[in-house]
């Protein structure tokens, strides 16, 4: 890509050009050292515009209809006025770069409207650098005007408790009818939902999933509430309903969590921790790059590694030896 000034970013999002803010989000993207330091400075002078939108991750097992769902309710935000970005967050795809990459065809209604942007982030090969891009796409889409956030991720694992990390809601999509419904999800992802959503409740399905709904509130039972203010919900829905009633439901289940969070003013506290988590995480990240990529270390690193290997070096005293030998400029 064609390196731009920062005022062509700057200027171009908070126009909301939708050309200007996919060329940002693809200069956030970019690995070259000229585009970050340009990308940074956007991105701080983007930052004072931000931070107003409803910020939404979803996930869900295999097979729970997340494209369908979040094609029926970004279609129903829009028509209500609101300005609608979906992101995605895939570490495991190295070639599709993201499941919304996919989904977009799918997303038919949803991809061509006036008020949605869609957008995979990168395959960076690691959760942290794809999650770090998925962040500064949400401050850029913000600055631009998008007032629902909607991050989706794929799989149940760790990339949940990454996007739930980013996020003032977090919706876990499931189905009934798999077996065991409790099967293949993990507690910690259950601790960080906000609401479980059953989906796929229709036809002859919907008796399955009023079973599974109970099931899952049965389990909920078990664990402690993240928030003294909020209670996981666990609602059924179905995302081809006509009128979309049950979509509209979790919309105002989100609504109403956000509700409290701003009253209580549990949303500024939890927005300032994840900054704080976010900058630390970077700085983690930083550090790790410097070491690896510092002279001394890399000159010295190949013999003790041997070392090691061969038991006349304790790992204690090689990691000892490695960090205070790095000088950091």
């Amino acid at each position: 890509m064609t390196l731009k000034d920062e005022p062509y970013y700057v200027q171009g999002v908070l126009g909301g050009d939708k050309r200007v803010v996919a060329k940002t989000i693809t200069l956030i993207e970019s690995s070259l050292s000229s585009h970050q330091k340009v990308a940074r400075r956007v991105i701080n002078r983007l930052l004072p515009e931000t931070g107003k939108a409803v910020r939404l991750g979803i996930s869900g097992v295999p097979g729970a209809g997340k494209s369908t769902f979040i094609e029926s309710l970004g279609t129903m935000l829009v028509e209500k006025g609101h300005k609608v970005a979906v992101l995605a967050v895939d570490p495991s795809s190295k070639r599709s770069g993201g499941s919304v990459l996919a989904d977009k065809t799918r997303m038919e209604k949803l991809s061509v409207a006036d008020g949605a942007f869609i957008r995979p982030s990168p395959s960076g090969g690691t959760l942290g650098g794809v999650a770090r891009k998925t962040r500064e796409t949400m401050l850029v889409c913000e600055a631009a005007g998008y007032d629902v956030m909607i991050v989706e991720t794929v799989g149940v694992g760790q990339s949940e408790t990454t996007v739930a990390s980013m996020v003032d809601f977090f919706l876990l999509l499931m189905i009934a009818g798999a077996g065991d419904e409790l099967q293949g999800i993990k507690k910690g992802v259950l601790e960080v939902a906000d609401a479980i959503a059953v989906n796929k409740a229709d036809g002859d399905n919907v008796k399955n999933a009023e079973r599974a709904r109970r099931q899952y509130e049965n389990a909920l039972h078990y664990l402690t509430p993240a928030s003294p203010i909020w209670k996981t919900e666990v609602l059924t829905c179905s995302s081809l309903e006509a009128d979309n009633a049950s979509v509209r439901r979790i919309w105002d289940t989100v609504l109403e969590h956000r509700r409290r969070y701003v009253e209580s003013g549990a949303l500024v506290s939890k927005r300032r921790q994840q900054a704080l988590d976010w900058m630390w995480s970077l700085l983690e990240e930083g550090l790790k790059d410097r070491f690896f990529s510092n002279p001394k270390i890399a000159a010295r690193l190949p013999q003790i590694v041997r070392s090691v290997e061969n038991g006349e070096t304790a790992p204690t005293v090689a990691a000892d030896e490695l960090l205070f030998s790095l000088d950091i400029q």
